[in-house]
């Protein structure tokens, strides 16, 4: 298996076949993708590993050098109710994540529960970033929080400066940018901010006992969630862009169906019981569990997982001031299916 930082190409015969660069993070779910055990059909592949997904999705966006690659679905969502988006998407999911463990706490600053944070500053590694948008979505909706109550700070939470290319705020939104020399982090400690959320959690609560999650019991918290939503929320989709797809109009039901047999290969792999996958000693309690919970497939593709998934997304777009109204779901992919 070739490593990691450099790019795969399929070995099949090229002869006809259209020539297609993938970036995207190496998950599980896309290990067959990158080693060329699933090949889409009368598509070479070359397989870009980019593991840090902001500076994919600002790059991707801003220079549009891959063919197809791993978006955010805030982002797209945001560029097609523009009607300005040069992508277009297949409902293949490579990032899904309950956010409920990403809230982080200074307990100095009184805050016992979602409530408390009404009045207080909170860090936000972005705002528009679709972590936020659920995070902010479910303290709204699911723990009656008045979000206009709560001054946002926008900045990396373990480094100083910005995660990524600064957003554009919704007007009304009372708000700054960490322009210090200090982290999120930092600020946490200090008692400049108190509390962060986003897609980590601020190194502080390794050497500081005042810093700890909002959420503890947070496996609990989202197990309930999911099983009185059926939503696994869905971060990141597949965008490709709209020319390449234009030229090929196949390419998108040949990569969908890649998609998907390749996360039938993971998890035939994390179910295979002789040897662990991964080093997790506990997995097999763990898998146990993912059954019980999910049934036999954790992580649905397709329009029908997105149609409530993200339809709830783009409700909570609307109530925080980033969309004017909801966009039809169909209106967001392809017909693959």
């Amino acid at each position: 298996m070739n490593s990691p930082e450099t790019a795969v190409t399929s070995a099949s015969d090229k002869t006809g076949n259209v020539p297609i660069t993938l970036a995207c993070a190496l998950y599980d779910r896309m290990q067959a993708l990158y080693t060329g055990e699933v090949k889409p059909e009368g598509i070479d592949l070359t397989f870009r590993v980019e593991d840090f997904p902001r500076k994919l999705f600002d790059s991707a966006m801003a220079e549009q050098q891959f063919d197809v690659c791993e978006m955010s679905s805030s982002d797209y969502i945001t560029r097609v109710s523009k009607g300005n988006c040069p992508f277009v998407a297949i409902p293949a999911f490579p990032s899904k994540m309950f956010r409920h463990a990403m809230f982080a706490i200074n307990k100095r600053s009184g805050i016992r529960t979602p409530k408390d944070l009404e009045g207080k500053r909170v860090g936000v590694m972005r705002y528009t970033m679709t972590a936020a948008v659920w995070q902010r979505g479910h303290l709204q909706n699911d723990y009656g929080v008045d979000l206009s109550k709560i001054h946002w700070v926008e900045g990396s939470i373990n480094s100083p400066g910005a995660h990524g290319v600064p957003t554009i705020i919704p007007p009304g939104v009372s708000f700054e940018r960490n322009e210090s020399d200090k982290s999120m982090s930092d600020l946490l400690e200090a008692g400049k901010v108190d509390a962060t959320m986003g897609t980590h959690l601020p190194n502080a609560r390794f050497t500081n006992p005042d810093v700890v999650r909002l959420f503890p019991d947070f496996k609990e918290v989202e197990k309930a969630y999911y099983q009185r939503t059926r939503i696994f929320p869905i971060m990141h989709l597949v965008a490709i862009k709209r020319e390449v797809y234009e030229k090929n109009p196949f390419i998108a039901q040949s990569l969908y169906r890649a998609f998907c047999e390749s996360k039938k290969a993971a998890l035939v792999r994390m179910r295979n019981y002789s040897a662990l996958r991964f080093m997790l000693p506990w997995m097999t309690a763990e898998l146990d569990e993912l059954d019980q919970v999910f049934g036999e497939d954790p992580w649905k593709y397709g329009i029908e997982e997105a149609r409530l998934n993200l339809g709830t997304l783009m409700t909570y777009m609307v109530q925080q001031g980033m969309l004017k109204e909801t966009v039809p779901v169909e209106k967001l992919f392809l017909p693959v299916e």
